[in-house]
């Protein structure tokens, strides 16, 4: 029996790698997460889950397209890399403190499905999704199936 598909919301700064950069490469590590929280749900993520790939800290934030993950968890090769951003010098190879997934280009959207947009159904996501709730910045958020379904309805149509 497989296990049940789940949804993720993944941010990126388009600027650092957009969904443009996922669709030229097709797979990619998700690295440099250094959220303790962020890293505990890709450490539940399963291949075949679904990404909802979001473009942050841009003129227009919201949900650039689709993705997939690709691989479990494994080790971020950067925490141990001393000339990376990411590197963390408390992390060994025994005892690795940060993980990654990687993501699968799946689709872009037209136009991307703007926060603004977003926020205009926060009752119809209901409280407990993250990406609207004040105080919640994390890179990496559950998204349920319910709420997937819902955020595809309101990808503009060309």
């Amino acid at each position: 029996m497989s296990a049940k598909r789940r949804y993720w919301l993944m941010k990126s700064e388009p600027d650092s790698f957009s969904i443009d950069d996922l669709q030229r490469v097709g797979t990619e590590p998700w690295n440099g997460v250094r959220n303790y929280q962020a890293r505990n749900h890709m450490r539940q993520m399963q291949p075949g889950d679904g990404v909802l790939f979001y473009h942050s800290s841009c003129a227009v934030p919201g949900i650039a397209g689709l993705a997939t993950v690709a691989t479990e968890a494994y080790p971020d090769p950067t925490q141990f890399d001393k000339k990376s951003d990411y590197y963390d010098e408390k992390s060994t190879r025994e005892d690795p403190r940060w993980s990654l997934v990687d993501v699968a280009f799946e689709r872009k959207f037209a136009d991307p499905i703007t926060l603004e947009e977003i926020k205009r159904h926060a009752d119809d996501l209901g409280d407990e999704f993250a990406l609207i709730k004040r105080g919640t910045r994390l890179s990496v958020l559950p998204v349920t199936a319910a709420q997937w379904k819902f955020l595809l309805k309101l990808e503009p149509r060309a």
